[in-house]
């Protein structure tokens, strides 16, 4: 029987109000397009995301291959500022029925070293018992050994169906449902909340 459960945190959680972002700061079309090539999808943020580059790095290395009046963007990008967190609808008082309900609650994300800084703004963070953040363990999912490593550090057996995932939509690509599918018994989308109360 399930009774422990592990959320992503970006996508999940919560999300980055990145539109107001770009409206503040009158952010073109162009600059938009630019920042999402150059940022978003670049080595860098995967490599920070493993803990492999740190900030400085990152920020130096992008700030080189950007307009100038784009590196201001490129650093509250890169350090997680400037942007509101937008808390998931409905999930704070989800995480508080799955809690009531005593099922174990944890968090495994793909994130750099800043999400301490914005972790207290998301709505029932306390109600959580440990976090994996890939930054600070050296590895990403979908890699094996993450999967592991959270089991071990949430004192989980792995496989069977000993826990669940939820994971952002986007992310329910073959290598990594694949990946889930191998440590959990089901993967499980962001806007599942009505159907997981039924069960």
């Amino acid at each position: 029987m399930i009774r422990n459960i592990i959320f992503d945190m970006v996508g999940v959680l919560m999300r980055f109000n990145t539109e107001s972002y770009i409206e503040e700061h009158h952010l073109s079309e162009a600059d938009v397009a630019i920042l999402r090539k150059e940022v978003f999808r670049s080595l860098e943020w995967a490599r920070q995301d493993r803990g492999t580059i740190s900030t400085e790095e990152a920020e130096r290395s992008i700030c080189d291959r950007v307009p100038p009046h784009l590196c201001f963007a490129v650093h509250d990008l890169l350090y997680r500022e400037g942007r509101k967190i937008v808390p998931v609808d409905g999930m704070r008082e989800l995480l508080q029925d799955l809690k009531d309900r005593g099922f174990r609650l944890f968090v495994l994300s793909n994130s750099c070293v800043h999400w301490r800084s914005f972790w207290e703004e998301i709505p029932g963070h306390e109600l959580f018992e440990d976090i994996v953040i890939s930054a600070e363990v050296g590895l990403v999912k979908p890699q094996p050994e993450i999967f592991r490593l959270a089991c071990e550090r949430f004192g989980i057996s792995a496989g069977g169906n000993q826990f669940s995932l939820m994971i952002p939509r986007p992310m329910r690509r073959r290598p990594i449902m694949s990946a889930c599918r191998q440590w959990c018994s089901t993967a499980i989308p962001r806007n599942c909340d009505r159907s997981w109360r039924r069960s």
